[in-house]
């Protein structure tokens, strides 16, 4: 059991199973939550009830691997949750927010054909608390970004590995506790779940959280070349798709976002962009651009920088909000499954 899997009325039983009264349980809560604190700088319990949450209630969250690019401001880590589950978190600095990009499973069954995470396959789905522990490494991280940076988290995106709707128990748990106004209580509207289009997963989470953000990763706008990039497309094709987002929007009021990887010479065509537009058009959507992160497995290549404005310029002309991102961490392989890849190659060799 990680500690972090536990709400605050889990941990009053539990410590009170150990004799401990109701405040320690909401003490502890505080620290655990607010100050993203490990049991050894939580010197306001005693020493023994320290030592006992070390050995029955472990934190266990380790750091494999750490990598640091754009100045400082991008960190990315190779974390080991429980001790069995190897994977990575993001934490992105700007001047206006700090962004923690955080995953969902170890690996991913997707296997969309641009993505690392999808062609290394899934592994083992995360707990609520091992999805939300690496927002508390990410709040910890935070102070050491560069001075023009928050240097704290402002925003939440379930954009790392997996497919948070093929775990969806435990994503929202992970929401619930992040979002606990008696822990570390992160505002609903800062928190992104990104989806391949998991219907389901769409239609429900308007009852478990309507001010929570929803980015669906589209990529094609019909069928044919989406079920070539996104083979979850034959599961739910892009209509399916597209009237759960519309109901998620009638439901919320909120904006979905788009995203499109722009792959050279396959999504990032004149005729791709009209359609696109009549969907975002339809959904009254925002679209992120993303540049294409090569990886071993897929051997195309991003679009040039000229067609990736071409691309965004016809979308505004048709009346579409679009967004070119600002690529983070390339130098580091800092795009979803590269570092994890590396670190299993690098061990094999």
């Amino acid at each position: 059991m990680n500690v972090y899997d536990l709400t605050l009325e889990q941990l009053t039983e539990r410590l009170a199973a150990w004799g401990e009264p109701p405040f320690r349980a909401r003490q502890l809560y505080a620290q655990l939550w607010r100050r993203s604190a490990t049991y050894e700088e939580m010197t306001d319990l005693p020493a023994r009830l320290r030592e006992r949450l070390a050995e029955e209630l472990p934190i266990e969250v380790r750091v494999l691997d750490e990598r640091t690019a754009d100045r400082g401001a991008t960190r990315k880590v190779l974390l080991e949750l429980g001790g069995r589950h190897v994977i990575e978190t993001v934490v992105m600095g700007y001047r206006d927010r700090v962004t923690a990009c955080v995953s969902t499973q170890s690996g991913c069954a997707m296997r969309c054909a641009f993505c690392a995470t999808g062609q290394m396959g899934l592994r083992n789905n995360l707990t609520a608390g091992e999805i939300a522990a690496q927002v508390v490494w990410a709040r910890r991280a935070a102070p050491h970004l560069p001075a023009w940076t928050p240097q704290r988290v402002t925003n939440v995106v379930f954009m790392g590995m997996g497919e948070p709707f093929a775990n969806e128990r435990a994503t929202l748990g992970a929401v619930a506790r992040l979002t606990d106004p008696r822990g570390m209580g992160l505002g609903s509207r800062h928190v992104t779940i990104s989806t391949v289009g998991v219907v389901a997963g769409i239609r429900r989470l308007p009852d478990a959280n309507d001010q929570v953000r929803l980015a669906v990763s589209l990529h094609a706008a019909d069928d044919e070349l989406r079920s070539e990039l996104v083979p979850a497309n034959r599961l739910w094709p892009l209509e399916q798709v597209i009237e759960a987002v519309a109901y998620w929007r009638e439901r919320t009021h909120h904006r979905p976002s788009l995203e499109w990887v722009m792959i050279d010479g396959v999504n990032d065509t004149d005729d791709q962009a009209g359609k696109l537009a009549a969907i975002a058009r339809r959904l009254r959507a925002h679209v992120n651009l993303i540049p294409l992160n090569a990886t071993p497995g897929f051997p195309m290549r991003a679009s040039p920088p000229a067609r990736i404005r071409r691309f965004a310029g016809l979308l505004e002309d048709a009346g579409v909000n679009v967004t070119i991102r600002d690529t983070r961490g390339r130098e580091i392989e800092a795009a979803c499954g590269q570092l994890r890849v590396e670190h299993e190659r690098l061990a094999v060799g």
